[in-house]
């Protein structure tokens, strides 16, 4: 199913998938190494995760995909039975860029963890996430720096397009999905380019790739704006790696349908919390004598029984229970906003919203 906000390019839409349905635009938690970090699976789905996300790239190196097969792949092995998203890796590559080399062939690198050498192919991604079993699987991708030339950006383009190619020849699990990622930088004729040699694979979604690299908020907007019209309306989107809530508010807006992002997780553990008037770093001094909630409009059970006082005095002491709190919190936040904007595309009150989110956070704690 999928319905379009009249005045608008936002979607409300629902991906069916062996594990069940995502109710679309969607946030997918970031599970990397098999678990999302402090949250246990009953935890996820009291919160209203649909989805997550783990990554092929560390799985692979700890404890193994053919580990995980052989204990039935990544649902049974973590005990979640709701839709995963692998991704194969190839932003891992850019980011430990100085333990990799890139070829036609693929990627050697070296192990962050012991040393070892490696090497991935396209073929190898997709043997790996056919492995590991989730619902959705992404095609190897060089992920490009920012800023970057034009040089550098079309020859990165053109090696993800035959790895694009190659990814799909090695596909063949039919209760997959498989999406290719659309990459070019911020160079507009690129990212074209990009997206018309992935049409001709004819993928399951599509991915917007390489953003969220360092690049500003309106240069990742830019590209969207220019890109996701020209997606043929029947191919899920895909932002990957974004982003902030003000990110999935105007991504939202501009006819994206699933993100990931690490930042409500990894904000939790460093004290930064997010809120309806803004982000909150809860290790501030002024907080030490605050009898209130965190979110005073939020009805997570952090919110619901805790105060800012006491959760400063938890993060302080380095208590585990601060991170276990913190991430129950950020994360009830992101699939609240998530609810709210597909509240909100039902509705066609898509900009009210827009405007209600913007000004909220502008008053501020």
């Amino acid at each position: 199913m999928l319905s379009e906000d009249k005045n608008q390019l936002a979607r409300r839409g629902r991906l069916r998938t062996v594990h069940g349905t995502v109710e679309t635009p969607a946030f997918m938690s970031v599970g990397t190494a098999g678990t999302v970090k402090g949250m246990t699976p009953a935890d996820l789905e009291d919160l209203g995760a649909q989805i997550i996300l783990c990554n092929a790239y560390h799985l692979y190196l700890r404890p193994g995909h053919d580990f995980i097969k052989k204990r039935g792949g990544l649902h049974p092995f973590m005990a979640w039975n709701k839709p995963i998203l692998t991704d194969s890796g190839g932003y891992q590559v850019f980011s430990l860029n100085a333990l990799s080399k890139i070829t036609e062939e693929g990627v050697e690198f070296q192990s962050h963890i012991d040393g070892s050498r490696h090497f991935v192919s396209p073929e190898k991604a997709i043997e790996i996430e056919a492995a590991l079993g989730a619902d959705i699987i992404m095609a190897f991708d060089e992920c490009l720096e920012y800023p970057a030339t034009r040089e550098r950006a079309e020859a990165s383009l053109n090696r993800t397009l035959r790895w694009a190619d190659r990814s799909m020849s090695a596909h063949h699990r039919e209760d997959q999905f498989l999406y290719g990622i659309i990459q070019g930088g911020c160079y507009p004729d690129l990212r074209k380019q990009g997206l018309e040699g992935l049409l001709h694979l004819d993928f399951d979604g599509l991915a917007v790739g390489g953003l969220s690299v360092g690049e500003p908020q309106e240069e990742m907007l830019k590209v969207l704006e220019h890109i996701v019209p020209l997606i043929p309306k029947d191919k899920p989107r895909y932002l990957m790696g974004v982003g902030t809530p003000s990110d999935l508010v105007e991504a939202v807006s501009r006819g994206i349908d699933l993100f990931d992002c690490v930042l409500p997780t990894r904000h939790a553990r460093t004290g930064i919390l997010f809120t309806s008037r803004g982000d909150l770093h809860i290790k501030n001094a002024r907080f030490k004598d605050d009898d209130l909630p965190l979110d005073p409009d939020c009805r997570c059970y952090t919110c619901t029984h805790f105060s800012r006082a006491y959760l400063r005095h938890l993060f302080l002491s380095k208590e585990l229970l601060a991170m276990r709190l913190n991430t129950l919190h950020n994360l009830y936040y992101y699939l609240s906003l998530m609810s709210g904007l597909r509240k909100a595309i039902e509705q066609h009150s898509l900009d009210q919203f827009r405007h209600r989110f913007q000004h909220n956070r502008a008053i501020g704690i």
